[in-house]
C-alpha cells in the first residue's frame, strides 16, 4: 500500500508537468507568423514549426501571411464631369510584417476594406467618365499605389486593385450608344470616300494606258462584251469603235457662226440695183 502511494506521489507531479508542458505547445504553419506577448509585452515573432510558450505568461497571436482578396461594395461616385456612376472593385493584399498588423491596427482586414472604399471614391471623383471607361489600367495602378502607401504603416502590402464593374445610368448608356454609332458612321463615310478616291486614281491611270494605243481600247471593248454575254442569254449588237469615234468627232466640232441680221441687211442693200448712186 505504501508503495502504491509512493508511485502515485511520483506520477501526479509528472502528469502535472506534462500537462503544463502540453498547454504551451503551439504549431505554426508555413503561411503563418506568430506574434508573441509576454505578460502583455511584445517579445518577438515565431516562425513556422514547433513552438513552445510559457504557460499563463506568454500569449501568441497567429497572423495569416497569404494574399487576401476583399470585395469593395458598390460605391456611388460622381466623376469630374458630374456623372453619377456606381463602381465596385476588388483589392488583393497580404501581411508582410505580422508585428505591425497586430500592434498598429485593431483589425487590419476591416481597416484595409474601409480605406479601400474611401480611396475608390476619392480617386474616381478626380477623373472624367471617358477616362474611367478607357484608361482603367492607369486608374487601377493609381489606386494600388495610394492604398499601398496608406496601409504600409500597418505592415500590409496591397498588390493589386481591379475595378470590376461600372454601372452607368440608362440615359448615359443611350448617349454613349449614339456617340458610338455616329463615330462608326463617320468612319464608314471616310473609308468610302478613300475608296472612291483610290478608284478614281486607278481609273485615271487605266485611261492613260489605254489612250497610248488604240488597239488596247478595242481589246478592252471586246472583253467587256464577253463579260456581259457570259452571265446569261443576252442579245448584243456590237457597234464598231470607229463609228463611235466618228460620231464623237462630229459632236466635238464647233458650230459654224451664223451671219447677223445687220450684216445680212447691209448685203441686201448692196445687192439692190442702183445702190450707191446719188
Amino acid at each position: 500500500m505504501n508503495e502504491l502511494f509512493g508511485a502515485l506521489g511520483y506520477l501526479i507531479p509528472l502528469a502535472l508537468l506534462f500537462l503544463l508542458f502540453a498547454s504551451g505547445v503551439r504549431i505554426v504553419t508555413e503561411y503563418q507568423n506568430g506574434v508573441v506577448f509576454r505578460l502583455g509585452r511584445f517579445v518577438g515573432l515565431k516562425r513556422a514549426g514547433f513552438r513552445w510558450l510559457i504557460p499563463f505568461i506568454e500569449r501568441m497571436v497567429i497572423i495569416d501571411l497569404r494574399t487576401v482578396a476583399r470585395d469593395v461594395p458598390p460605391q456611388d461616385v460622381i466623376t469630374k464631369d458630374n456623372v453619377s456612376v456606381k463602381v465596385n472593385a476588388v483589392v488583393y493584399f497580404r501581411v508582410i510584417q505580422a508585428d505591425k498588423a497586430v500592434l498598429q491596427v485593431e483589425d487590419y482586414l476591416y481597416a484595409t476594406s474601409q480605406i479601400a472604399q474611401t480611396t475608390l471614391r476619392a480617386i474616381l471623383g478626380q477623373v472624367e467618365l471617358d477616362e474611367l471607361l478607357s484608361q482603367r489600367e492607369r486608374i487601377n495602378h493609381e489606386l494600388q499605389q495610394v492604398l499601398d502607401a496608406r496601409t504600409d504603416p500597418w505592415g500590409v502590402k496591397v498588390s493589386n486593385v481591379e475595378v470590376k464593374h461600372i454601372d452607368l445610368p440608362v440615359e448615359m448608356q443611350r448617349a454613349i450608344a449614339r456617340q458610338a454609332e455616329a463615330e462608326r458612321e463617320r468612319r464608314a463615310k471616310i473609308i468610302a470616300a478613300e475608296g472612291e478616291h483610290q478608284a478614281a486614281e486607278k481609273l485615271a491611270q487605266a485611261a492613260d494606258v489605254l489612250s497610248r494605243n488604240p488597239s488596247t481600247l478595242q481589246l478592252r471593248y471586246l472583253q467587256t462584251l464577253v463579260e456581259i454575254t457570259g452571265g446569261g442569254n443576252h442579245t448584243i449588237l456590237p457597234i464598231p469603235l470607229d463609228l463611235i469615234r466618228a460620231f464623237g468627232a462630229v459632236a466635238a466640232q464647233p458650230p459654224r457662226p451664223e451671219p447677223s441680221r445687220r450684216d445680212s441687211g447691209e448685203e441686201d442693200e448692196d445687192a439692190l440695183p442702183g445702190a450707191g448712186l446719188s
